[in-house]
């Protein structure tokens, strides 16, 4: 077994990653500026560049991107002909949800059970966290034998491709041998897990129009069409009975080969209330691995609370597609349009609007990069053995990456197991995976220098 020099190191900084991820987690950096000012973004930029020269990067700098969001690129030099390896991140991070809902404040870092809770904690804060404790490892064991690049994305919760449609403009920026993506994670806690695939994405906002304006219900009920079942009507057609996806022409009867996810495990990391059933049809892998799957993520309708009598003149939903590898995200936005418009009853107006895109991604797993992993993650966790998995989420930027880089080697891993309810009220990190995951990463670069060397 490698010798492992750099365990004893990560623990040390282990207070200070923490004290730093709390700074980190502090921005509320949701790159929406209907949810949060766009000054909470800046900041968790400028944190990121100061981390950065505060390591010894050269041509730090705040990328302005195309969407209107800004991300933090910076290159640390190593020996001469080293191999060069891109490390992803990104500081950005979802909404918060139902405030009332978080045990403890979701921009304050605060441990519970033995974990570190916060919005962005794991998904992906904790991901510049893991990279920037590798690194000090590194340097602080004879130095790091690469060529690092970071990146620290600023909107990839919002899907705006930004950082993508700048890595077109700009292909040199990115340019590197291998590419590690620090915003997947482990299978669960314990277990190391490297992701071979991303399901892609779409988001459309569906607006539904009947009426003029709305209408007493006690007058014109019964007649005057309703927006609001109209809308409630298309979106169900986008299931079948047993709650499968049903998109016009999109397959979704593919099957996924490789880690299976038992059902009760299932059922116990998304917490599923007793007695409920779990939708669709085939094993848990096929469902959420290869297979597209909608959410409605949203719908603007008047609350409960002070609810009038009315017909609904209009209404509006925010509608989510995942989509597997081997299927085109633009043909699928093509098909989930085309249903939105065909399913919408009574001659009801409906509009559809794209707000968000990307394409799936299938990493090569056989590539020296993933043996040099093998290795790494062997070390850090003793005793366990390097498993791949799929996941459900996208990252937009891996299909760029690949597209002007493929001769690069694309990895994925990360602190998003699902013990960290990523996206949901309560998101936490495990410190333990933090750690075990930064040593992993700095004896992965020194593997995977060697193996360019040999």
């Amino acid at each position: 077994m490698t010798a492992n020099p750099f365990s004893g190191t990560v623990a040390s900084l282990m207070p200070r990653a923490r004290t730093e991820l709390a700074e980190l987690v502090a921005f509320r950096s949701v790159a929406d500026p209907a949810v949060a000012p766009r000054s909470e973004c800046e900041g968790a930029a400028r944190w990121v560049a100061d981390a950065l020269r505060a390591e010894g990067f050269q041509d730090v700098a705040v990328l302005d991107t195309p969407d209107g969001t800004q991300s933090v690129y910076g290159l640390l030099p190593g020996p001469e002909d080293a191999p060069t390896v891109l490390l992803y991140a990104h500081y950005d991070v979802q909404p918060i949800g139902d405030e009332d809902a978080w045990l403890t404040p979701p921009f304050e870092l605060t441990e519970r059970d033995g974990r570190w809770y916060g919005r962005g904690a794991a998904d992906c804060k904790g991901g510049v966290l893991m990279h920037l404790l590798a690194l000090r490892a590194l340097r602080a064991n004879g130095g790091v034998p690469v060529n690092v690049k970071v990146i620290v994305e600023g909107s990839e919760e919002q899907g705006t491709g930004g950082l993508e449609r700048y890595a077109e403009e700009h292909p040199e920026l990115l340019a590197a041998d291998a590419v590690v993506i620090g915003d997947a994670g482990n299978f669960r806690v314990g277990l190391p897990t490297v992701t071979a695939t991303l399901r892609g994405m779409t988001m459309l906002r569906v607006r539904v129009d009947t009426l003029e304006g709305n209408l007493h219900s006690g007058q014109f009920g019964g007649a005057a069409p309703d927006a609001l079942a109209a809308l409630i009507r298309v979106l169900d057609s986008l299931r079948a009975e047993d709650g499968s996806t049903t998109v016009d022409g999109l397959a979704a009867d593919a099957v996924w080969e490789g880690l299976e996810y038992p059902e009760a495990d299932f059922r116990k990391d998304a917490k599923v209330l007793d007695g409920v059933g779990l939708i669709g049809h085939g094993s848990v892998a096929d469902r959420i691995w290869a297979r597209p799957a909608v959410t409605v993520l949203g719908i603007d309708c008047p609350p409960v609370v002070g609810a009038t009598p009315s017909v609904q003149a209009h209404a509006r939903a925010t509608v989510s597609l995942r989509v597997p590898p081997g299927q085109d995200a633009v043909t699928a936005t093509e098909l989930l349009t085309a249903h939105l418009e065909a399913h919408t009853p009574w001659g009801a107006r409906v509009a559809v609007e794209q707000v968000g895109q990307g394409q799936a991604f299938r990493a090569d797993t056989s590539s020296p990069a993933y043996t040099a992993m093998a290795d790494a993650l062997r070390v850090a966790y003793p005793g366990q053995e390097m498993q791949t998995a799929g996941q459900g989420g996208s990252i937009p930027l891996c299909n760029t990456l690949a597209a002007l880089y493929p001769e690069a080697e694309i990895l994925l891993i990360g602190l998003s197991e699902p013990e960290a309810q990523i996206h949901a009220v309560n998101e936490s990190v495990s410190p333990e995976e933090l750690e075990r995951l930064a040593v992993a990463e700095a004896h992965f670069l020194v593997n995977y220098a060697a193996s360019r060397r040999a």
